[in-house]
């Protein structure tokens, strides 16, 4: 059995086309575990920049390379050489950008499409492959494992179609990047702005939704809405030993 600890996980070497999966999220590697097992070809998993690099420099050489809730740059010399497909969460031009999922539910929106692109030098502006609707109910946890295994059913739809990506068409809209800072709960939220503002923050490695207190920071997950109420799970950091 692979442990999804490992830098490297290959499946299935006795088939002569290679694939990469760059990915972030115990959920992502865990979806890749399972899904590549009944696939053909030699899959190979990387989760920091440092083994993307360390197994392109052995020689591994992929028909594409797939992205998945990746945060760093990838850099002109890997995207122009391989194929490299990166998957976002809005219906892109719209949505181009940083945290796609807090500035989507921010703006309102229960529902989204899972889009994937072409990486090229400027970002979440390459030409499309495929999209897919996808919820925004739930906690940001529950909507990124979604994404996840919508993410590896498109991968599969691509491996065995071969599309050519087309152009995106539209206006453009682009997001900012979140700051760990902008976790801090305002005030004069409505109940349900603060219920959608607690769950769009509770995921792994997510800083949480946080109310100062003195010396102390309350950090807020696990929220659910009940009745004229919000119940939700409490963290008590005290800020001297953050």
């Amino acid at each position: 059995m692979l442990g999804v600890q490992h830098d490297f996980n290959i499946i299935k070497m006795n088939v002569s086309m290679n694939y990469l999966v760059a990915a972030i999220g115990n959920w992502n590697k865990n979806i890749f575990i399972n899904i590549t097992k009944e696939l053909s070809g030699n899959w190979c998993l990387v989760s920091t920049p440092e083994a993307l690099n360390s197994k392109l420099a052995e020689g591994f050489s992929p028909k594409y390379i797939f992205f998945l809730h990746w945060r760093w740059f990838v850099p002109a010399e890997i995207h122009t050489k391989y194929e490299c497909v990166c998957f976002h969460m809005t219906d892109v031009p719209y949505g181009r950008g940083g945290s796609p999922l807090q500035n989507l539910i921010l703006a309102g929106h229960t529902n989204t499409q899972l889009t994937a692109l072409k990486m090229v030098e400027e970002m979440d502006a390459g030409p499309v492959y495929a999209r897919r609707p996808l919820s925004l109910e739930g906690k940001a946890q529950e909507i990124y494992e979604n994404a996840g295994k919508l993410s590896f059913e498109l991968i599969e739809w691509i491996i065995a179609n071969n599309p050519n990506p087309k152009e995106q068409k539209g206006t453009v809209t682009t997001f900012k990047r979140r700051k760990p800072e902008q976790s801090l709960v305002s005030e004069n939220l409505t109940k349900k702005e603060l219920y959608d503002f607690i769950r769009m923050l509770d995921a792994e490695g997510y800083p949480h939704a946080f109310i100062n207190h003195g010396n102390l920071k309350l950090e807020l997950f696990d929220a659910k809405l009940e009745g004229n109420g919000i119940s939700a799970q409490v963290k008590i950091v005290f800020k001297g030993d953050a």
